[in-house]
């Protein structure tokens, strides 16, 4: 149990408040409490900047504004307008989140914790930010931003990403969260740690709980929080074949479960000794991918589900974002020796 007086946890409430007030950011899912706007917002931002969300969240509840018009979407439409945020497993799992409200709760998300962590999807993290968020319930919140403030606050030297440090940052984040007011109390820690509390540059001359963290006392800010040392990255090479013809290109839809759904250029059965068209290197989790794309015919592909698409349908449809930025590029090519070969 975090060792912390009463008047501490009232004292750090009470800062933290008063410098929200004052300097809370304005965020669309900030002026709702509408809790599928709410949970929509929480599902974008899960590993996504907040800068980068807001365009994507308005774009998404015109397009869907409620739980009804979600769940009759096809998941083509849903991944398409997700595109370009990544983490697509997030889109399939808010739709099916969408399905399991109208077939369990009769299209309302309940105010009940529990209940909403049976989203599919939804963990302890965003089913507390919903029942807070929305319904006001005294729900604790551990995202990355209040672990970094809560590890300074403790000086925790356990790391954050290990069973006892996440037991100590809930049990903390329990503490706190007051029994009255705990949405704009959530609103504000996660605040302090995307604002000041930041990883690389804290502003703690500007901190309002500065008195009560250890960290800052004992000089440690700059060394927390303590994580796991990370996984080595692993080097992988994607080749695919560029069969373009008639001015349709033809592309391969995913069925693993990381892209599932989407589309991207096809796998060759081997790679060619000749020169790729375009290569291009890409990160996902612990990988580092160099994706090299060759000339080929139909023949040489090794891909499922084969579809010819015309250069316009491209546009709409979801593909997997390395492959939209390296298709639009091969498109863009003029005047150059493999145009006779491969484009129109």
């Amino acid at each position: 149990m975090p060792d912390l007086e009463t008047s501490s946890l009232k004292a750090i409430r009470t800062a933290l408040l008063r410098w929200y007030k004052k300097h809370g950011r304005d965020l669309p899912w900030r002026r709702t409490r509408d809790p599928y706007a709410i949970m929509v917002s929480e599902i974008m931002l899960q590993q996504t900047q907040v800068a980068t969300v807001i365009p994507y969240f308005e774009r998404w509840m015109k397009r869907f504004p409620d739980i009804v018009s979600l769940a009759r979407a096809e998941e083509s439409d849903v991944l398409s307008l997700w595109q370009g945020l990544g983490y697509y497993s997030r889109a399939r799992n808010l739709h099916r989140a969408s399905r399991h409200v109208m077939k369990f709760h009769q299209g309302k998300i309940p105010a009940d914790p529990e209940a909403i962590r049976a989203f599919p999807g939804v963990g302890r993290y965003t089913a507390g930010a919903i029942s807070s968020f929305a319904f006001d319930l005294p729900e604790p919140l551990v995202d990355a931003n209040v672990a970094r403030v809560f590890s300074r606050l403790l000086d925790l030297e356990t790391p954050i990403d290990s069973t006892a440090g996440s037991r100590v940052l809930w049990e903390l984040a329990s503490l706190l969260v007051p029994e009255k007011g705990a949405r704009l109390f959530n609103n504000a820690l996660m605040e302090l740690g995307a604002t000041l509390c930041t990883a690389r540059t804290p502003r703690c001359e500007e901190c309002p709980v500065q008195k009560n963290c250890l960290a800052f006392e004992r000089e440690t800010v700059a060394v927390r929080p303590v994580k796991k040392a990370r996984r080595k990255t692993e080097e992988i090479i994607e080749s695919c074949g560029w069969v373009f013809a008639k001015g349709r290109l033809l592309l391969e839809q995913q069925i693993g479960k990381r892209w599932k759904g989407l589309w991207k250029l096809p796998l060759l059965h081997k790679a060619p000794g000749d020169k790729p068209l375009l290569e291009s290197r890409y990160p996902f989790t612990y990988h580092r991918v160099m994706l090299g794309i060759y000339l080929a015919a139909r023949a040489g592909l090794s891909g499922n589900k084969l579809t010819w698409f015309s250069v316009s349908e491209l546009k709409t449809l979801p593909l997997v974002a390395p492959h939209r930025r390296a298709i639009e590029q091969l498109l863009s090519v003029k005047r150059r020796s493999v145009c006779s070969a491969g484009f129109d």
